[in-house]
């Protein structure tokens, strides 16, 4: 079962943003850039505080990215993989109110991880399989944020009914391709070096094949 590619963030809204563009209505992004904590300074203490995105052993997540030569996207590209490892997390554990993704994400990126993680409740299924991750970029927004882009194949990543333990497998298609734009920033709190602020899926993405 394709995960759906629901983008809470109107695309206009974050490639404005990325270009340095003016007012923006869609909510977040605008007063975001007010954090005053650096990532060097809340490293440590975020590390320390951060919550478990264990994964059963039927479910493997592979990030197929170089990392950035700048310490600030580095940090941004770790952030945002250990966003989409706590969105999974929420799903395994059934718990639209995950702590997990509430500690890496606020905005438009946590509710959208929230109503993710609530569709498969309802609908009575958890992940099973492998999910890649792959072609990471990243580019400056603003004076501290990072547009983090990233491609994602779930051709070989299921739902599994959790009742039956039925695996609904599908066939590779252009469906299986997304796209994910994730905008990072520093956290207003010292106790957090980055959080996902706001999030756009993509789907049937040909320049992910």
């Amino acid at each position: 079962m394709t995960t759906t590619a629901a983008a809470l963030t109107a695309t206009a809204a974050l490639l404005l943003t990325a270009c340095g563009g003016g007012d923006d209505s869609s909510g977040g992004i605008k007063g975001a850039d007010t954090g005053s904590s650096t990532p060097s300074a809340s490293a440590s203490k975020a590390a320390a505080d951060a919550p478990d995105l264990s994964l059963p052993g039927d479910l493997h997540l592979v990030f197929d990215f170089d990392k950035p030569s700048d310490a600030q996207h580095a940090a941004a590209v770790d952030t945002a993989t250990n966003y989409i490892r706590a969105l999974k997390h929420g799903i395994v554990k059934q718990n639209p109110d995950d702590p997990a993704y509430q500690y890496y994400s606020v905005g438009g990126a946590a509710k959208y991880a929230k109503t993710q993680i609530q569709a498969w409740v309802d609908g009575g299924w958890t992940p099973t399989g492998t999910d890649k991750y792959y072609k990471a970029e990243t580019a400056k927004v603003g004076s501290t944020g990072v547009l983090v882009t990233f491609c994602r194949n779930q051709a070989k990543s299921f739902s599994k009914k959790i009742k039956t333990q039925k695996i609904h497998y599908t066939k590779e298609s252009l469906d299986s391709y997304q796209k994910f734009s994730i905008l990072m920033r520093p956290a207003a709190d010292s106790g957090h070096a980055w959080k996902a602020q706001q999030i756009e899926v993509q789907g049937r993405v040909k320049e992910c094949q």
